[in-house]
């Protein structure tokens, strides 16, 4: 569910999983989508060059990249991935529409960015530097708050792929380690922020968090391939492609497409197409989701280092500014056991997000992913 590339934690860090088994064939496929995105252009060669580098040699048995210019034309290419439409799990994706939820409370004057968090989850977040009462609802969405994150735990993944996690329990875990540093004098991303902050959506409307991202922003925007994989549900349903996991370049890679995804519950579960991740990314620096006061304070940003391979990216409230050759652009970013996606959206209309059926093992290859993005976007 991290997005950050540091070679110091494994599991849900972009540190884990690759996978090299057959051969790999490439090919560009034209989006199902209404006539009025599909591409009439000729394919961008440098994209498809991109994704079949990535496809080559043992790192990614598959890569997609669906990519929407300033027109309005939309082009999803793939290789080693024989559906247009599939889906792949987004990972920490997730942050930002639970994000969206918060700030729509907010916006609803349900919920008080800089309240505590002390008064929606009254005596819940105690321990070792760390105090409900001096954490804010901003600091959470910010990565400001000082929370340990809770993901060392699945350092070890292969015996927890098949375990079902309460949020509470993930929050037990976060709330046995120390404190990062004191609330807002430090940036570090932590897990453990969104699932507070799901819990805290909860208590506020009274409805699963699953239930509140699917009525206020999937269906709002019309996300048909996005969904939040129920209580127990291992598979991901629809076309997909297998998701591997490996801890070193030459190891033996593990077929993970089936697990249980509430490890990352608010924080990193949903189910999703690089086409819908860019339609809601899109939709929601357009302003189609926020209102304009809820959207400004989502953009104001601080510095972020460490959060992607890239450097330069800055964070708002679960979506960050990224740094790309051909200027800024807002995305997040989600890497799970099986799938890493990077995706980034500009204010011109331009989107794209590249997925690739394994994380990472190595810094070059996290660069490579971060590289397939920027030319998708830019080239």
């Amino acid at each position: 569910m991290r997005t950050s590339h540091r070679p110091r934690r494994l599991g849900l860090q972009a540190a884990a999983v690759l996978a090299a088994i057959a051969t790999i064939t490439a090919g560009v496929l034209t989006s199902t989508r209404p006539v009025a995105e599909a591409s009439t252009t000729r394919p961008n060669d440098a994209v498809q060059r991109s994704l079949d580098q990535l496809a080559q040699g043992p790192s990614f048995p598959g890569a997609i990249a669906t990519v929407r210019d300033r027109n309005g034309r939309v082009r999803t290419y793939t290789a080693g991935v024989p559906d247009v439409r599939s889906r792949v799990r987004i990972g920490s994706n997730t942050k930002t529409f639970t994000a969206t939820v918060v700030l729509q409370l907010v916006g609803e004057g349900r919920i008080g960015l800089d309240t505590p968090i002390e008064k929606y989850l009254p005596g819940l977040v105690r321990g070792d530097g760390i105090d409900g009462r001096k954490i804010t609802v901003r600091q959470l969405l910010q990565h400001t708050s000082g929370l340990p994150d809770y993901d060392e735990i699945f350092a070890d993944y292969l015996p927890l792929q098949h375990t079902y996690w309460e949020p509470r329990q993930l929050l037990d875990v976060a709330l046995s380690k120390k404190a990062s540093f004191p609330p807002g004098t430090g940036w570090e991303y932590s897990n453990t922020n969104y699932v507070l902050a799901g819990l805290i959506v909860q208590r506020v409307t009274g409805r699963p968090i699953a239930e509140e991202i699917t009525r206020r922003v999937i269906d709002r925007v019309g996300l048909h391939d996005t969904y939040w994989p129920g209580v127990g549900d291992q598979q991901i349903n629809g076309p997909h492609p297998n998701g591997y996991y490996k801890t070193t370049p030459d190891g033996t890679a593990t077929d993970v497409t089936e697990l249980d995804p509430s490890m990352g519950w608010a924080a990193g579960q949903l189910i999703a197409t690089p086409a819908d991740l860019n339609r809601f990314f899109a939709a929601l620096v357009a302003g189609k989701l926020l209102k304009p006061a809820q959207l400004k304070e989502m953009l104001t940003t601080v510095p972020a280092p460490d959060f992607d391979v890239v450097g330069g990216s800055r964070y708002g409230l679960g979506i960050a500014q990224l740094k790309l050759s051909c200027g800024t652009a807002w995305g997040h970013g989600g890497d799970i056991p099986g799938f890493e996606t990077r995706n980034a959206v500009t204010t011109d209309g331009r989107q794209a997000t590249v997925a690739v059926t394994a994380l990472p093992t190595t810094a070059e290859d996290a660069r490579r992913v971060a590289d397939a993005l920027d030319t998708a976007l830019c080239s």
